[in-house]
This record gives structure tokens, C-alpha cells and sequence, in this order.
């Protein structure tokens, strides 16, 4: 069984430490897609980076545990060489993304304006839905873009969802369930054109890092 339902299992009740070392887990698990893109799968002329988001000039005061993990984001990009042009996302939800609903609002208008602007987005979703996005995250984007509604199935609430936008924009949906095995995802570059990201093959390796204690307590 893929460790994944266990590892989303555990982040819905982990405790201030855990839940460092469970974010910690999902920037391991972005780095390793991002190795995967530019060591196999990405075609020559393009590239993939991880974000990083550059701290504000004015000294930090307070903050929530959750808004310091939210600021903290899964995501990495990917450009064409052709003047390190940006054409696509991944992001890897964290719970701070759903921790408030200003938080779910920036989350899904980041999406919307990013497929506006004809990026394509990977967006992994491996925590189930809560009071601020009853549907799932996917539902919540497009309901943003489209004003449709989605339903996500009760026995599969978690999300993995590829998005291809052009003149419209196109869904290729995956829902899944704790202890389903990560189905491989496209990751489109341009319209028509895409990679296959195999997340249950780069999460096992992005598990495997992960220190000894801690994987005992992420595999419950």
C-alpha cells in the first residue's frame, strides 16, 4: 500500500512537531518531481525550479503555526528556455492553504489567475475536504473559473487534478482515497502537449529519505 494515505492520515492530527516534519516531507516530495523533470522527463528546452518566496523587509511579529506553514508553499515551476518563459505549476496543498479562508481564497485565485494567464497547473491535493472547500479544492477552482459546480466522489475525497489551458481551459481529474497507489498525472507544457509525472513512483523515493524516527511516526 502507497504510504501516502498513512503520511495524510497522520498530517490531520499531527502535533506541532509533526506537522513540521510532515511539511518537511512535502518539500521532499516537490524536490524530487522537480529531479525527475530535469534528469528524464522534461524534453531539452525546458527546465524546472522550485519556488521560493523572498521574506518581507518588515520584522515579523506574530504569526499561526498554520499561516507560517502556508507562507511556506509546495510548489515548483516550469520554463522554456526561450527567455525563461514560465508554462507551468506544481502544487503540492498543504493544510495551511485550508487553514482559513482567506488563505483558500488566495490559493484559488493564485489558480485561476495562473490558467488565465495560459499556464498549465499540476495540483496535488492529499487532504480531505473540510468546511471551506466542502467539494475539494478542484470544485473550489472551478467554480472560480467556470461558475460550475463539481462534485467530488464521497469515497475518493482526495484530488490529484491536471489542468491544460488554452482558449479554454481543460480538467483531467483523479480522485483518490487513502490507501490508493498515486495514479501518474500529465503535466502539461503547451496545448496538446504534456510529460507523465509518475507521483507513486517519486513519493516512495521522497518517503525513503525521510529520517528513520520519523518515518515511524509518519506510517501509522
Amino acid at each position: 500500500m502507497n504510504k501516502f494515505g498513512s503520511v495524510c492520515h497522520a498530517g490531520s492530527r499531527l502535533t506541532r512537531v509533526h506537522a513540521g516534519i510532515f511539511h518537511d516531507f512535502h518539500h521532499s516530495w516537490i524536490e524530487e518531481i522537480a529531479r525527475a523533470l530535469n534528469h528524464e522527463l522534461l524534453p531539452a528546452d525546458y527546465y524546472a525550479l522550485r519556488l521560493l518566496l523572498a521574506p518581507p523587509k518588515v520584522k515579523l511579529a506574530a504569526e499561526t503555526d498554520l499561516e507560517f506553514y502556508r507562507r511556506k508553499q509546495s510548489a515548483m515551476a516550469v520554463r522554456h528556455v526561450s527567455g525563461d518563459r514560465l508554462v507551468a505549476m506544481v502544487e503540492i496543498v498543504s493544510r495551511g492553504n485550508k487553514s482559513s479562508r482567506q488563505a483558500l481564497r488566495s490559493f484559488v485565485e493564485k489558480a485561476a489567475e495562473l490558467l488565465d494567464r495560459r499556464i498549465h497547473l499540476l495540483i496535488v491535493d492529499l487532504h480531505a475536504p473540510g468546511s471551506r472547500d466542502p467539494h475539494g479544492i478542484h470544485a473550489a477552482i472551478w467554480g472560480e473559473i467556470h461558475g460550475k459546480d463539481h462534485d467530488t466522489p464521497a469515497a475518493k475525497p482526495l484530488t490529484l487534478v491536471s489542468y491544460e489551458t488554452a482558449l479554454t481551459v481543460r480538467a483531467y481529474v483523479e480522485p483518490v482515497a487513502v490507501g490508493d497507489r498515486l495514479t501518474e498525472m500529465p503535466l502539461f507544457l503547451e496545448p496538446g502537449a504534456h510529460v507523465p509525472i509518475p507521483l507513486e513512483a517519486i513519493y516512495g523515493s521522497a518517503f525513503a529519505e525521510v529520517p528513520r524516527r520519523w518515518r515511524r511516526v509518519l506510517d501509522v
